[in-house]
């Protein structure tokens, strides 16, 4: 009896790693020339995409996540490498509203509001980046997020037919953002699980043209 359970507890602990070491491979992989650090490398597009977060931390203090694609944002404006901002989060509750906390923030910096379009079901970045063809009619977009966040927005915007490239805002210090980072190594897996079945987003709706 001990000799059958030896495999197959090998089986149980060694595919899932391995699974999680070849998702991540691959999208590292396909993704390693579709982010960029800086204005002057990146191409124009038309939309940014900021995938949202939460503004605070469960202490009250600022989300360095929140706050550093705040600037990213601010910088590819200004730099006139996009000229709309659709801002994509989640919205579940009447006290959570991660697109509306963006925009304020984004508003009290100087970009005009008309400029701003709001997502208020991207409830995962799988959310996002289909809604932001299905829903706001874009097929090549530049993404906002921190560049291992954007590597897996863009895998999975490769696989729906979107255009995209990624702005890196400025990451968060492995110390602080060790729980964030190690959720993207299984956040990576799923994206393979959820292209294997079919996953569609929580909502879709009316489209909405930006202009």
């Amino acid at each position: 009896m001990k000799k059958k359970i030896k495999p197959l507890i090998v089986v149980c602990i060694v595919f899932p790693l391995l699974l999680v070491v070849i998702s991540n491979y691959i999208i590292e992989k396909q993704t390693e020339k579709l982010t960029f650090f800086s204005t002057t490398e990146i191409k124009k597009n038309k939309v940014g995409l900021v995938l949202g977060t939460s503004k605070l931390l469960n202490n009250g203090s600022i989300n360095l996540y929140f706050k550093y694609r705040i600037d990213a944002t601010l910088k590819l404006y200004k730099s006139k490498k996009i000229d709309f901002i659709l801002i994509s989060g989640d919205n579940g509750n009447k006290t959570y509203d991660e697109p509306t906390d963006f925009k304020e923030e984004l508003i009290s910096k100087g970009i005009p509001e008309e400029k701003i379009f709001l997502d208020y079901a991207g409830f995962r970045t799988l959310d996002s980046i289909v809604r932001a063809k299905k829903i706001f009619g874009q097929e090549n977009i530049t993404i906002i997020s921190q560049q291992f966040h954007n590597q897996r927005a863009i895998y999975l915007a490769k696989h729906h037919n979107i255009n995209a490239i990624g702005f890196n805002a400025k990451d968060v210090s492995a110390s602080s953002g060790f729980k964030v980072r190690a959720r993207e190594y299984l956040a990576r897996t799923k994206v393979f699980i959820d292209i294997l079945l079919g996953v569609k987003p929580k909502f879709l709706g009316k489209q909405v043209e930006i202009k």
